[in-house]
């Protein structure tokens, strides 16, 4: 582990008071745009400035990265090379090639977060009069949840990791073993438990933490726990090839216990959040309309927030622990619509939706759902049609409609729908293949298109009146939501074999989105069922990674080779349509055919990719962390 040893310092701000005495001295040696540790926890505002800083020191932007995760997984593909993803997907990661690492569970970032935690609870355990202990015991429970919640991060990427808990002298031996992960899970569990403590009845700012999100981290870390890939026997029956002989278990494994009792406590955690919390339309007694549906989903990923007055605002309740942004700040995490919309609109289709994803929303045949079949004539002719209402709030496909293009692109697409296909159009009385505005060979912007056919809608504002390539948005990043704990509550019931409360929470999760209820009833069935609605339903909230880690269902799910979508319209016999283009089905037959690419990313899964490397640099200094199985 690194040694991170730094001076404590708060920015004055403007408008702060300052106290000055009638008494000059010579020279004044304390720097004027700092202030000391010292007196750092002698002042309220001063430590409250102290914690706010740990918030943004390690949560940065949320998941609203240019990479996002999502192009880690079967969900997306990033458009862009040189960008090291590649080296995940492709399993080329070593202790010398660790590929892309966010920040937000980067190792330096996270140990650095939880030694200014470390520093908070230290020093305000400490006999501070100037600080009343209303004031402490918040800004404790607030260091307790974020220690809390940097080390889940870090655990659940790494396995067990060094336990560090006091902040560090110059004089202390900073190596330090690899903690088991038995205990790690355990120290997580309590620090959620104090921060719930010192948090239980405080109505807490938008975006800090909570009793409620401490519960709901706690719910996570318990369900994880208890998964696949943390059960010795499981996982070395599933990945024997790395960790059959791997010389220290103990930091990715329970050595002891009983799993019943771990997926019981995981349910009991969750369900501390259910009752507690209230979530968004999860009462209904039956499906709501597809439309409904729709709207649903997308005020749930707006978190209810958007300049569109079709969003309901009262999707925020959803929200217990997530970063919110300053408009007048432009804030990185505010451009999803830049970063990931289609270059027709001059954006950077940067996370870009792949065919595997798409595939997998549910057709629906009048009230009844069924699984979507390219050897089905119908869904082969008419992919977009009658899908489950989610994926029209989650992706933007050929067709599709959109913002008004003019805004930004000029008159060329009078019909605002996205173009990721090739057309017959007539071009002063000839015959042209027309590359759609969308497309890599679009006459807007021709490098920055699609690969796949597909853009992603999830998390960009609909209202119309936004540019998403210059505007900033206020859509907030869900580190945490209700249904993630009904979905913990879920998993929990169908592991201890409690049929009847899983069908029920899933039945009201789909009516939400306007889908019906389910047909399976046995436990495989309802397990396979759940797994694919928590796909579709979380799709771009980082739960996808590690969903399919934990469940060790990455080599046919995170190793799978990428679809790409081919789009061609030719004109009816008789028909013909001129500039400008626009989708018409009475004009055209258009045809969908899926596609294989291994040329922009060769995807593949290797066992030890299950956890991440540490850096060769960091095991030389520390020589307690154990590298993981398969990079030593």
């Amino acid at each position: 582990m690194k040694k991170i040893i730094k001076k404590i310092y708060v920015p004055l701000f403007a408008g702060m008071a300052v106290m000055t005495s009638c008494k000059k001295e010579f020279m004044n040696l304390d720097p004027l745009n700092q202030i000391s540790s010292t007196q750092t926890w002698k002042d309220g505002a001063l430590a409250t400035a102290f914690v706010s800083g740990i918030y943004g020191g390690g949560l940065y932007q949320g998941g609203f990265s240019e990479q996002m995760n999502a192009s880690l997984t079967d969900e997306a593909v990033f458009t862009h090379t040189g960008r090291s993803i590649n080296t995940v997907n492709e399993g080329s990661l070593s202790p010398s090639n660790l590929g892309w690492v966010d920040n937000t569970y980067g190792w330096k970032p996270m140990y650095n977060q939880i030694r200014a935690c470390n520093l908070v609870i230290a020093n305000l355990s400490a006999d501070n009069a100037a600080i009343t202990d209303a004031v402490k015991n918040r800004l404790k429970g607030e260091a307790y949840f974020l220690r809390a919640y940097y080390y889940q991060q870090l655990v659940r990427y790494y396995g067990g990791v060094p336990l560090v808990d006091a902040p560090y002298n110059l004089t202390d031996d900073f190596t330090k073993d690899r903690s088991s992960f038995t205990d790690c899970v355990n120290f997580i569990v309590d620090d959620c438990d104090s921060a719930a403590l010192l948090l239980n009845g405080l109505t807490m700012e938008k975006g800090r933490a909570s009793k409620l999100a401490a519960q709901a981290l706690k719910s996570r870390i318990l369900l994880y726990a208890a998964s696949d890939l943390h059960d010795e026997a499981t996982a070395k029956a599933k990945a024997g090839d790395v960790f059959g002989s791997y010389a220290h278990p103990e930091v990715l494994f329970y050595k002891t216990g009983d799993r019943q009792a771990r997926w019981q406590a995981a349910r009991d955690a969750a369900k501390a959040v259910v009752d507690a919390g209230s979530g968004y339309k999860l009462d209904l007694a039956a499906p709501a309309t597809r439309a409904e549906g729709t709207a649903n989903y997308i005020a749930l990923s707006m978190g209810g927030k958007s300049g569109d007055k079709s969003v309901d605002p009262t999707a925020s309740k959803e929200l217990i622990f997530a970063r919110n942004f300053v408009q007048d700040k432009s804030e990185g995490g505010m451009q999803m619509g830049l970063y990931n919309g289609p270059n027709g609109y001059h954006c950077w289709a940067g996370n870009t939706p792949i065919g595997l994803l798409v595939d997998d929303y549910e057709m629906m045949d009048g009230s009844t759902a069924r699984p979507f079949d390219w050897n089905n004539a119908s869904d082969k002719a008419k992919p977009y049609s009658n899908r489950d209402p989610r994926m029209y709030g989650t992706i933007m496909y050929d067709g599709s409609d959109w913002k008004p293009r003019n805004k930004i692109s000029g008159d060329v697409d009078p019909a605002n729908q996205i173009q990721t296909g090739e057309y017959d159009l007539m071009d002063g009385g000839s015959l042209i293949a027309f590359k759609g505005l969308d497309t890599r060979s679009s006459s807007i912007e021709d490098w920055n298109g699609s690969r796949t056919g597909y853009y992603m809608r999830k998390f960009i504002d609909p209202n119309p009146d936004l540019v998403d390539n210059n505007s900033t948005q206020i859509i907030p990043w869900p580190f945490l939501r209700y249904t993630e704990a009904v979905f913990n509550y879920i998993e929990a019931s169908i592991e201890l074999n409690d049929l009847p409360t899983a069908t029920l929470w899933l039945n009201r999760i789909r009516y939400r989105a306007g889908m019906p209820a389910i047909t399976e009833t046995t436990q495989n069935d309802i397990r396979e069922r759940y797994r694919k609605e928590k796909r579709v339903e979380m799709s771009f909230e980082e739960q996808r990674y590690h969903d399919a880690r934990r469940w060790m269902i990455a080599p046919t799910t995170l190793g799978r080779k990428i679809t790409f979508i081919n789009v061609v319209g030719k004109f009816k016999p008789g028909k013909q349509m001129s500039k400008p283009y626009h989708h018409d089905e009475s004009v055209y037959n258009y045809t969908y055919t899926p596609v294989e690419d291994n040329a922009h990313e060769n995807r593949q899964w290797l066992n030890k990719m299950y956890f991440r490397p540490f850096d060769r640099e960091e095991v030389k200094r520390n020589t307690g962390l154990w590298q993981n199985p398969g990079f030593e």
